[in-house]
């Protein structure tokens, strides 16, 4: 029942870093795209005073998430929600935080855009979009795996790849409200990026 991906044990520690600077003290994280369930847990349990909602739209993954959940037994984390990122209502009309792992990549570039547009809905002002994952960088690979790793993935759909956050994601990004306050290099040449409103 219960997924695993191991690249899910090697960025945990640096993503939390980053997420405890990040984050508000207290309210509700949102993860988006949960996948296997092991940063749910992970987080929740170092971060006890936010309560961690986690979501996916795979069957097969919220499975394994409540597996995980169910286990660990934390005061703090929600069952698992189904939810597609490009969804024009999400299940949870209010967050302080939003995280989305890992998507970008793996998903259609409208589900970027439904990312955005669906954190705009439910964070407050002064709200919070912390995404993580490879990219691309003023239309460059920055690293000669993460360019193997985007023809693999275009080999198999063209819709998929890495994006590029000058030219793909920023805009989209600027079209739902947001601007990207923070890029934080992590290990394995990939980004976390910190998108706030562009008002606040």
């Amino acid at each position: 029942m219960k997924r695993h991906a191991p690249a899910a044990e090697r960025n945990r520690e640096p993503l939390l870093a980053v997420l405890r600077r990040v984050l508000p003290a207290r309210g509700t994280l949102l993860e988006v795209a949960s996948g296997t369930g092991q940063h749910a847990v992970f987080f929740a349990a170092a971060l006890p005073e936010l309560v961690v909602q986690p979501t996916d739209p795979s069957d097969e993954q919220r499975a394994s998430i409540a597996a995980r959940v169910e286990e660990a037994r934390l005061p703090n984390l929600r069952a698992p929600l189904a939810l597609d990122a490009r969804d024009p209502e999400w299940p949870l009309r209010r967050a302080d935080a939003v995280l989305c792992v890992n998507m970008f990549h793996v998903a259609p570039l409208t589900a970027a855009a439904g990312l955005f547009a669906g954190a705009a809905r439910v964070l407050p002002v002064g709200g919070v979009l912390a995404t993580y994952g490879p990219h691309r960088e003023g239309g460059r690979h920055t690293s000669q795996g993460n360019e193997a790793f985007d023809r693999s993935l275009r080999d198999q759909h063209p819709d998929l790849g890495l994006r590029d956050v000058e030219s793909e994601l920023v805009p989209l990004a600027a079209a739902a409200g947001f601007a990207l306050a923070e890029r934080v290099p992590m290990p394995a040449n990939n980004l976390t990026l910190v998108w706030r409103p562009a008002s606040a």
